[in-house]
């Protein structure tokens, strides 16, 4: 039903597009056929248009339109198939019934024996299966070289052609498909989507730090917020009370300053990134939410600008009610510093509008619109005020220096020691490469006292790009990679466009000559450029190791932090094997067991399209071969790459290309698109397979980790929730 109704109102807005494309004409071109339907290739589209053009007169009407799309879309999966045959017999333009000629008669298309359309010969050799893989390529926006596509055409011809005639009839193709059984069940779906487009992908990101958020993590922040709330509360009723007597508007002002002591002091505590790392190796990681501190900011931020405007507001009202001429009053009250008036000097009315008016220039320089739109240095110098406002507080209120004596001097201490640690080491960018969709692999000299755990993340400055500014990315290589670091970044902000764009042009003119004066022979991406780093700060993500069963999803660059912990497990796993070098026997080493506790490891990356897939194919090619080596057979280790931009099985315009593809790979024991073993999956995942299969192995219970958009999330985490997975959110 649900499939019905899907092409049904599919068919009214092809209806629509069709009337917008006509106008007064009654019938559309074959161009205009293309941008109505929004059919990105002319090969699929001038077939459809063919065999929907039932008169040859190199127009559509309405009624052909309309006509042939619905007799399409209640087709059985034999109908289907027969329409696909016909796609894919090219090689003859006579007019002839919609059907083909299988050596014997003229079948027709199983409706109406009268309408026509162009077709072939009835039978599809060698040369007509290029062109059409060559067609299902450029739809699925995959290229291969001349010789892979010819490699795939032969194995769809032996495949298919079973009396080995050099060429494939419908009976051969239809009894041949009746062994992939998922591929007919593809075709008896909604048809709808053969002519559209791909949908695009969600938003890729670059930092990732996990978050908990299985119901025992909820638990915990639930409490948290309860105990936060509760306590502020608690505070300004207190506040309120003691000085009831001196009038209502005095008494919330006092009772929202007695507030703010508190959260003002939070707001530099949710932000002390060392001391939360060391927290999450302590036990106090499983009961507070330590991930969740960046968005515990944001809420005490919003909650300090929401008391601060209530305590001026207040106070203002008791100065405007104390006077008869109010307008006056309040003139005097904020002009002029008074003994009595609070604070030091008593200039708190003064330092308190101070205060509100920084607050309010903070929180909208804080608006997502601003970071993520391509304004992130107008965020970040805004955000530098904070120490204005610790400086202004501390005149303010006379009794916050007391609430704010540890947290500000764990601040303090944090920043000199990071600011010494920085400036101690002379860094350097020894290679950059630049990778498709705008993505710079920087390789960074590691500094000797550098120590950091899987998922870890750095603050970077390089001061060719930006003098003063720190941006946080994942580390990418692993711990026990001894010289470098590794760092993936993708241009979607001004400060990493701008760092793509230097690097770029530094490549264009060649490399630069070796500052150390030592022989190298490093490829001309090498710049040895000047740069300073602010770190490690953890992540949870060390909870993949003493998991048993971890499932790690990335999307897109999410896959950033997987690429650490992923080669960080290999070489713990390695170290973990022992085998004798004379009968191969293989056993595990039992003190290695603390390092790792887990049984099985399935890594699924889901990706947008060929280009992306660049990003690490050498790594997850040497993983491959290091599990290989490892345990031969084994499944220690198990990749899963997915496609999104590459069509589905169930949609014509590429069900050929994906049997080639799957043949291939079933013969050479390789994947065509990517050259790994794990065979690169159309699409996204079908998660109730995918992590029903995980369920199924029992390995140990299961804990997933996920780096990628929101919305896949929650996808993802609504079937954990049905599975009793674990769940692991990244969060930005």
């Amino acid at each position: 039903a649900m499939g019905a109704a899907a092409d049904a109102e599919w068919l009214r807005w092809v209806s629509k597009k069709f009337g917008n494309a006509t106008g007064k004409e009654k019938e559309i071109s074959l161009e205009e056929f293309k941008s109505a339907l929004q059919v990105k290739e002319s090969f699929f589209a001038e077939r459809f248009f063919a065999l929907f053009d039932s008169d040859g007169s190199g127009s559509l009407s309405r009624e052909e339109l309309l006509g042939s799309l619905r007799r399409l879309l209640r087709g059985n999966s034999t109908e289907k198939l027969r329409f696909l045959f016909q796609v894919y017999d090219v090689d003859g333009m006579e007019v002839s019934p919609w059907g083909w000629n299988t050596g014997m008669e003229v079948i027709p298309w199983g409706w109406n024996t009268g309408i026509l359309g162009s077709a072939g010969s009835g039978s599809i050799d060698a040369e007509e299966l290029r062109v059409v893989l060559r067609g299902c390529l450029r739809e699925s926006s995959l290229a291969l070289p001349e010789e892979r596509l010819g490699a795939l055409s032969q194995a769809l011809l032996q495949a298919l052609d079973r009396d080995h005639s050099g060429s494939i009839t419908f009976p051969e193709l239809r009894e041949q498909l009746e062994a992939f059984p998922e591929l007919l069940e593809s075709l008896s779906l909604s048809a709808a989507s053969w002519l559209k487009p791909p949908s695009a992908t969600p938003a890729e990101r670059g930092l990732c730090c996990f978050s908990r958020e299985s119901r025992g993590d909820q638990r915990a922040g639930l409490c948290c917020l309860g105990g936060w709330v509760a306590t502020s509360a608690l505070l300004l009723a207190l506040g309120a009370l003691w000085h009831r007597e001196r009038g209502p508007a005095l008494a919330l002002a006092r009772g929202c300053g007695q507030s703010l002591n508190l959260n003002c002091a939070l707001l530099a505590a949710l932000m002390l990134r060392r001391s939360l790392t060391w927290l999450r190796s302590t036990p106090l990681a499983e009961l507070f939410p330590l991930e969740l501190h960046v968005r515990g900011h944001e809420r005490v931020g919003h909650l300090v600008l929401a008391l601060a405007a209530t305590h001026a507001g207040a106070h203002l009202a008791q100065a405007g009610v104390a006077q008869r001429d109010w307008r006056v009053a309040l003139g005097e009250y904020v002009r002029r510093a008074r003994p009595g008036a609070g604070g030091v000097g008593g200039t708190a009315p003064q330092t308190g509008l101070a205060l509100l008016a920084l607050l309010l220039a903070m929180l909208a320089c804080s608006s997502p619109c601003v970071r993520r739109g391509g304004h992130f240095e107008v965020f970040y110098w805004s955000h530098l005020s904070y120490i204005s406002v610790w400086f202004l507080l501390l005149l303010h209120g006379p009794h916050f220096w007391k609430w704010f004596l540890v947290p500000g001097s764990l601040f303090v201490l944090e920043k000199v020691l990071g600011w010494v640690w920085r400036r101690a080491g002379d860094l350097h960018i020894l290679e950059a490469n630049l990778l498709p969709s705008k993505v710079t692999h920087l390789v960074i000299q590691r500094p000797k006292s550098f120590h950091f755990q899987p998922g870890d993340y750095v603050y970077l400055n390089i001061p060719a790009i930006a003098a003063y500014e720190w941006h946080p990315f994942s580390i990418s290589s692993a711990p026990e990679q001894p010289e470098t670091l590794w760092l993936h970044i993708r241009a979607r902000g001004q400060w990493t466009t701008k760092l793509y764009e230097y690097f770029q042009q530094l490549e264009s003119r060649g490399p630069e000559p070796n500052p150390t004066g030592k022989s190298r022979s490093e490829p001309r991406s090498q710049h040895w450029e000047q740069c300073f780093l602010d770190g490690p700060y953890g992540t949870p993500s060390r909870r993949i190791f003493s998991s048993e069963h971890a499932v790690l999803i990335g999307a897109g660059i999410g896959i950033t932090p997987f690429a650490s912990i992923l080669q960080s497990i290999m070489f713990r796993y390695r170290r973990r094997k022992q085998s004798c070098p004379s009968c191969r026997f293989s056993w595990s080493q039992e003190g290695r067991e603390e390092e790792m506790t887990l049984r099985k490891v399935d890594f699924i990356w889901i990706t947008r399209d060929q280009q992306h897939l660049q990003w690490f194919l050498g790594l997850l090619a040497r993983l491959e071969a290091e599990q290989a080596e490892l345990e031969p057979g084994g499944k220690f280790l198990e990749l899963q790459l997915y496609m999104t931009a590459a069509l589905g099985r169930g949609d014509v315009k590429a069900l050929g290309l994906q049997l080639a593809l799957d043949l291939v790979a079933a013969r050479e024991q390789r994947d065509s698109i990517s050259g790994l073993r794990t065979r690169t999956q159309p699409g996204r995942p079908d998660w109730d397979k995918v992590l029903g299969r995980v369920a199924a192995e029992r390995r140990g219970k299961v804990s997933v980790f996920f780096c990628g958009s929101a919305g896949m999330g929650r996808d993802i985490r609504r079937h954990c929730r049905r599975l009793g997975f674990r769940f692991h959110r990244e969060r930005f």
